[in-house]
């Protein structure tokens, strides 16, 4: 509780804080009648604040209930009480205090904007189609079942080659005998389903060219060793459907486009950075400043 407690004292504080930096009234800018939830010294506490905690503490887990929201309001209450006095005493006004509540204000502007920004730009058709045309694409084809054996000499490779050839049925026993990777050879050299591209490609290629039921002739060599590939079964890879994958497109679409509109922004901006360029003018002086003598050498 105590962790819960200091939690929605920050957030109060953080509230309180933002509100700091908002000059004029406290009118909310839209106009709207603000509906007042406590009052500390005449100075209000509104229920948009409230509900504003609530939000971050709901995402914590926690409970939305009277007995939660008196807390907060409880909270806030304090919090605005030592602001009122930090005001009086001029931190507001004082270089570090000040410049928090700034980068603070700058904060939840720039993520106000970019709410709205996404609010207001809403994923087209067209969108959503050009996404998911990628995604058909990128999961056409077929997914395999296969065995593997893999050693680390071509010549084990081939003597365990030449043993199915007598017997394919011995497949899963010389799999668990001599195959050296740990996730598949307690399992007969069970790979599961899998798609070739996932697979490194001289494995992935190989697989492709396997039909049902038959095994790899000759060693199939990659950086972690040689293979011995049977395949147990293929099918056609079937797409997720839009609607499966819509939310994931529209998050990912809607990234897409706030980052080419931020690159508009920061393109069109004047960004200086002081510090790079006093940097630069050291290292040209630097350079252009005569090499000193070498010292004599003593006699």
């Amino acid at each position: 509780m105590l962790i819960k407690s200091r939690f929605m004292i920050g957030s109060a504080m953080a509230v309180l804080a933002l509100s700091a930096c908002s000059k004029g009234t406290d009118a909310p800018a839209d106009g709207a009648k603000s509906v007042i939830a406590a009052t500390v010294n005449g100075k209000p506490i509104s229920t948009k604040q409230v509900d504003m905690i609530m939000k971050q503490q709901a995402a914590q887990g926690m409970p939305d209930n009277p007995e939660m929201r008196k807390m907060v309001i409880d909270n806030l209450a304090m919090a605005s009480l030592v602001a009122q006095e930090a005001v009086k005493k001029g931190l507001d006004k004082s270089g570090d205090v000040a410049d928090q509540l700034e980068m603070m204000k700058t904060n939840v502007l720039a993520q106000g904007y970019v709410d709205d920004f996404l609010k207001n730009s809403p994923v087209t058709d067209a969108d959503y189609a050009a996404e998911y045309a990628k995604i058909k694409e990128a999961t056409a084809g077929s997914e395999f079942s296969a065995r593997h054996i893999l050693v680390d000499k071509e010549e084990d490779a081939k003597a365990i080659i030449a043993k199915l050839k007598k017997d394919v049925k011995q497949f899963a026993a010389l799999a668990k005998a001599q195959s050296k990777d740990p996730g598949s050879k307690d399992k007969g050299g069970e790979l599961g389903w899998f798609d070739p591209r996932s697979m490194v490609p001289e494995f992935g290629t190989a697989v492709t060219k396997l039909e049902k039921g038959k095994f790899t002739e000759e060693p199939v060599k990659s950086q972690y060793g040689y293979h011995v590939i049977i395949v147990d079964d293929s099918r056609t890879k079937e797409a997720p459907t839009l609607e499966e994958v819509k939310p994931r497109l529209t998050q990912q679409i809607q990234q897409q486009n706030l980052k080419k509109f931020l690159d508009g922004l920061k393109e069109k901006a004047k960004i200086e950075i002081i510090g790079e360029k006093a940097a630069s003018a050291s290292a040209s002086a630097a350079a252009s400043a005569p090499a000193a003598a070498a010292p004599a050498a003593s006699k």
